[in-house]
């Protein structure tokens, strides 16, 4: 099919409705990639029965996910810079595919937990490319528009794990059970490489390019030490090796810092873009997103805990409970974009005030009714949950306003990193938290503990919105 597009000095555009298609078929890549994400919790404990998986072999079925993921996307986003957007997108959802198909036909658990590494590693291909292509795009007043579309999806591909999940394997279609929400991936994937390839527009390779291997590697196994012991952490009880290992990551990224600006000076293409360290907006803009996510999957984790362990409402119920929010997500990132377009980066700092109102709202039902239902839950839950789609929302368009379109691989890669970093880091240190005083007899206090914890974060959070909003 004939495209119209143009290729200037690291930007791209096509004509106005393609591009609207082209939005539609890489965020489709990114429902997907949310929808697993959720998906995969629900169906945890049917996975353990069926595979006589151990419990260390379960956790690591979600955390090697996020692992393989989290330090591999910014070499997935400079891949997209140097190879171009389409081709490492399509590359990425094909990935994605089959390592979803194998992830199906697991026998056991460590087969299981292999293929789960394989598909967080070529999501890490895939979902940069999205962000990316929509700041190449959208670099014009449709931009809030665009992003707004992006939020929606992300509050809906959250709803639809939880739902499709509990569905998938209640029905237990053609008698694949557990299987079913890893199969699911498969015919989407098959439909989104197809428009990428028919309508997405093509970005040349650089002549005289390549990835910068040393920098992947030293980056890898940084985060890895980073990431890893955040995860595991709790297993082992936090033992002082767990620390030494974090400490041992701090020093490798330092180093791989110090390796970029080597690789720089001799006249290559490092990992990152060192311009993007410099740039005072982004670099704030990366520690707010770093809090905002730190409040978001230890979030949904510990209120579906509380109210399994604690109010005993079965686990189909529990996660109904946060459709209400899910879908006032979904109308608050809808509103984000014009709101966005007027008030600019405020409209963040006003979602961050209504999830700490939210916040405070969960922690009084909690005190003041003493079996709270599903139902008051729900609807406390839709504070948080609208405060939570206006800050989403807009927030990787914030953040990346200030990335050079050359650098837009890299950038996003670097916001993907962080944000997993975040929830890794919050469920980690939160969850230990929840767990610690829950074991101690309180599920309550434990609860407002996490709540308090919650807060801290998104006001951190609020400070450095407002810091980047002023440097920007």
């Amino acid at each position: 099919m004939h495209q119209i597009v143009t290729y200037v000095s690291g930007t791209m555009s096509v004509d106005s409705s393609r591009r609207w298609w082209v939005l539609a078929t890489v965020v489709a890549a990114q429902f997907m990639f949310g929808v697993d994400a959720f998906i995969v919790n629900v169906a945890i404990p049917t996975i353990a029965v069926e595979l006589q998986a151990s419990a260390a072999e379960i956790e690591a079925v979600i955390a090697i996910y996020l692992i393989a993921y989290a330090t591999l996307v910014v070499t997935g986003g400079r891949l997209g810079d140097i190879y171009g957007t389409r081709n490492v997108f399509v590359a990425g959802v094909a990935g994605f595919s089959l390592a979803s198909l194998w992830c199906g036909f697991a026998q056991s658990g460590p087969e299981l937990i292999i293929a789960r590494l394989a598909q967080g590693a070529t999501a890490a291909l895939m979902v940069p490319q999205v962000l990316a292509t929509l700041h190449l795009l959208f670099a014009d007043s449709a931009r809030a528009r665009a992003f707004g579309i992006y939020g929606i999806v992300l509050g809906l591909s959250g709803a639809a794990g939880f739902l499709l999940g509990g569905v998938l394997v209640t029905l237990d279609l053609a008698g694949l059970g557990w299987r079913a929400v890893f199969f699911v991936n498969v015919p989407f994937g098959i439909v989104i490489i197809a428009a990428a390839l028919r309508i997405m527009p093509t970005v040349p390779h650089r002549a005289g390019t390549r990835l910068d291997l040393p920098g992947a590697v030293v980056l890898f196994a940084g985060l890895l030490c980073l990431i890893g012991p955040l995860l595991f952490g709790h297993d082992v009880h936090w033992s002082p090796w767990v620390w030494l290992v974090m400490a041992g990551g701090a020093v490798i990224i330092a180093v791989f810092v110090r390796l970029e600006r080597a690789i720089s000076r001799s006249g290559g293409m490092p990992l990152i873009d060192l311009a993007l360290l410099a740039d005072a907006a982004f670099m704030r803009g990366l520690v707010a997103v770093f809090f905002f996510f730190f409040a978001n999957l230890s979030f949904y984790l510990i209120m579906t805990m509380f109210m399994q362990n604690a109010l005993h409402i079965p686990p189909l119920q529990a996660g109904l409970v946060f459709m209400p929010a899910a879908l006032t997500f979904v109308v608050a990132s809808r509103h984000s974009g014009a709101r966005a377009r007027h008030r600019g980066t405020l409209v963040l700092i006003e979602g961050c005030a209504l999830q700490i109102a939210g916040l405070v709202a969960i922690a009084a039902t909690a005190a003041l009714v003493e079996a709270p239902s599903a139902l008051s839950l729900a609807l406390v839950l839709m504070i948080f949950g609208y405060g939570q789609g206006l800050v989403m929302a807009p927030l990787s368009s914030a953040v990346l306003s200030t990335v050079k379109p050359a650098s837009a691989g890299a950038g996003s890669g670097m916001y993907g990193t962080t944000a997993q970093i975040g929830n890794a880091a919050g469920v980690a240190a939160i969850g230990a938290v929840f767990f610690a005083i829950e074991a101690a007899g309180s599920a309550r206090l434990a609860l407002h503990s996490a709540c308090a914890l919650f807060g801290l974060s998104i006001i951190i959070c609020t400070a450095f919105l407002s810091r980047m909003r002023r440097a920007t």
